[in-house]
């Protein structure tokens, strides 16, 4: 029996349920990320550890700061129970910091919360925002692809895609394989989102249900892949975006272009043999073009695939390769591909991101486009006209 003065139990909460309370909790849940630091007392001037990074319990994602932590093993997946959290709200946010009063353990994943589906709120893709989680989400399958990747030492296969809804289309990765087809309607629940090179993605995990559904209103994949072209300052100004599609005419070809060596492992260009991930490789041959896009408001830069790139250029892998070999200059090679794509006009549709650089392209398609010449210098002449 409990003595008069034992201090009341600590109540286990869902991250979500986290709002509102500011007394201390437990809870378990499992470490997305966490990153070490020092930090200088003002007292004395002597440094303290600090571990702060996300956790997820399949309900929502919090950060969390850890003061004093262990020297090691906290890592990235691993689910952890904490007895005694303190809780705070930063910006409209609950955050959860471990002091010397919390008690914390490694858990098992099945202690994790249980989570149906039924008790998530509907979003759509408009909806989603930064770090969302513990939401249900009904789209169709544009395209999904497996991907081999190498994390650590281990082989694994990521599913790739995109999925849409009438409110936007966004890129997904699934490290487990749910059998998702392209056209497919489907429910998901249980995924969560994370920034990839800048735009946003839905993740999948063990955790994800993925349901078949009747499509009702949602949008045909062919629909999304044949939409109008926008102008390419609004891609500019929108950040890119997972389903876009512009139309300009080529003004650059950036290095490295034409004919290129890429690591057998992870499919990085590779120079001198030297692969930056995993250093002296025996590089594969490849083609690509690096196309600088320009439609009057603004341009970007489309990494054409091999495929495309010999279909543009009328040169094939085989026969770059026998050119170097007849004047073994790459230069020559990247200076042919130039001149054929000079002055092109391409239609292009896929998905888009943008770093210091501006914008790039990741092409699903790539059409040319037939310019009327005399049209064309009709309607400048007219422009030019109306605007004296």
């Amino acid at each position: 029996m409990a003595s008069p003065d034992a201090a009341p139990p600590v109540p286990e909460r869902k991250l979500r349920e986290l709002p509102g309370t500011t007394s201390p909790v437990e809870i378990v849940a499992r470490v997305l990320s966490a990153e070490r630091r020092e930090v200088t007392r003002r007292s004395d001037g002597g440094r303290r550890p600090l571990l702060s990074g996300l956790l997820s319990d399949g309900t929502a994602t919090v950060r969390f700061t850890w003061w004093d932590p262990p020297r090691e093993g906290i890592e990235r997946g691993l689910v952890l129970r904490a007895v005694g959290a303190e809780v705070r709200e930063f910006r409209g946010r609950a955050e959860l910091t471990f002091s010397w009063k919390t008690h914390v353990e490694p858990a098992s994943p099945a202690e994790l919360p249980h989570v149906s589906p039924d008790e998530l709120p509907q979003k759509t893709v408009r909806d989603l925002a930064a770090r969302d989680e513990g939401f249900r989400l009904r789209v169709r399958v544009v395209r999904v692809q497996p991907k081999p990747v190498t994390v650590g030492v281990e082989r694994r296969i990521v599913h790739e895609g995109l999925l849409a809804d009438r409110s936007g289309a966004i890129a997904f990765s699934s490290w487990s394989d749910f059998g998702l087809a392209a056209g497919e309607a489907v429910e998901l629940a249980g995924g969560y989102l994370r920034n990839f090179r800048g735009r946003p993605q839905l993740v999948l995990d063990e955790r994800s249900t993925v349901t078949r559904v009747d499509p009702g209103d949602l949008p045909d994949p062919a629909e999304l892949l044949r939409s109008t072209p926008i102008p390419i300052a609004r891609v500019e100004d929108e950040g890119g975006g997972d389903a876009v599609a512009v139309e300009g005419v080529v003004v650059g070809l950036l290095p490295p272009s034409g004919l290129v060596y890429r690591c057998p492992t992870c499919r990085r260009s590779v120079k001198s043999g030297i692969c930056r991930v995993h250093g002296q490789v025996d590089g594969q041959p490849d083609l690509r073009a690096r196309v600088v896009l320009d439609d009057g408001t603004g341009a970007l830069t489309v990494n054409v695939g091999r495929a495309d790139t010999e279909r543009l250029w009328g040169v094939t892998l085989a026969d770059a390769r026998a050119r170097l070999r007849d004047q073994p200059d790459p230069s020559l090679l990247e200076e042919a591909l130039w001149e054929a794509l000079l002055g092109r006009r391409l239609r292009v549709r896929g998905s888009g991101t943008r770093d210091d650089f501006g914008v790039t392209i990741q092409p699903e398609s790539i059409e040319t486009v037939d310019v009327d010449l005399d049209a064309a210098a009709t309607e400048l002449s007219a422009r030019l006209a109306g605007g004296r």
